[in-house]
């Protein structure tokens, strides 16, 4: 598999303890040469310091980083601010994303949608910045219809995006009617496969119902069935989720963007599989 479309992703950690984890594996991940490690953004800007640290400390080990950057309870300057800060560091790339809302939080903020925020960093730093977004293949929970969130995803597109990160899945076909739809709408920037690995049943089911990702029924109740047998359902995940990983590169797709929780081995043992 090519290197350079290849990402991962990592959480800010919250702990000194935390930091030094994720540097140990951020230095076993960089083994393996993806083209960049992103950082995640807190919901109403919780974490927005962490995720500075971060990819300060991934830039300062010689790493291209991308920043998440989202728009809830931003103001103009506030997001004006945080671009500074990413420029000064000569961080070239960001994921501007709607981001979630935290429960009572409303639509705080000066932003009520990504391409919004795309089109205010463009306005402010021109082409400094490669823009990821977000893409739902199963569609954002919080969207009306499948249509209706095509158009956000277009919308996202002609306000100045230069790649598309989709929302991890386990259904290849949801991804590829996805890419083709969008592309009968004009949209021609890559859209890379988000891939989250299989290591923890209950954790995936939790994660899964937040975000709207589906697990396809044959999945989940082959997962069920090993109960607390954490063994086989790591292999039985490396197993599923590589065959995917499989089929889509030799489909067409641009890439792969791993959402790692900031754990090396399931990430690695996928990408050895590719290769």
């Amino acid at each position: 598999m090519n290197q350079h479309n290849f990402s991962i992703e990592f959480f800010p950690p919250k702990t000194a303890e935390g930091v030094e984890k994720l540097r140990v594996t951020r230095t076993k991940l960089a083994e393996l040469q993806p083209k960049y490690f992103s950082v995640t953004f807190g919901a109403g800007g919780t974490t927005q310091q962490g995720t500075l640290d971060t990819v300060v400390d991934i830039r300062r080990e010689g790493f291209d980083a991308a920043p998440h950057l989202s728009c809830v309870g931003g103001s103009r300057d506030s997001i004006r601010q945080i671009l500074q800060q990413y420029q000064a560091h000569d961080i070239r790339r960001l994921v501007a994303l709607r981001g979630d809302l935290p429960s009572g939080y409303g639509m705080g903020g000066e932003f009520r949608y990504a391409n919004e925020l795309v089109e205010f960093i463009r306005a402010e730093t021109g082409d400094w910045f490669h823009i990821e977004v977000a893409a739902y293949p199963e569609m954002h929970p919080q969207a009306r219809s499948p249509q209706d969130d095509l158009q956000n995803f277009v919308r996202k597109v002609n306000a100045g995006a230069n790649s598309a990160i989709t929302q991890y899945f386990y259904n290849a076909d949801a991804y590829f009617r996805f890419v083709e739809e969008a592309r009968k709408l004009g949209v021609d920037i890559p859209v890379l496969a988000g891939i989250m690995p299989i290591t923890n049943s209950s954790q995936l089911q939790r994660f899964s119902e937040m975000c709207g990702a589906e697990i396809p029924r044959w999945i989940r109740l082959k997962l069920n069935s090993y109960g607390d047998d954490s063994a086989s359902i790591k292999a039985f995940g490396l197993d599923v989720v590589s065959s995917m990983c499989e089929r889509l590169l030799a489909g067409g797709a641009p890439g792969l963007h791993f959402y790692s929780l900031n754990q090396a081995a399931p990430t690695t043992a996928i990408w050895k599989n590719l290769t």
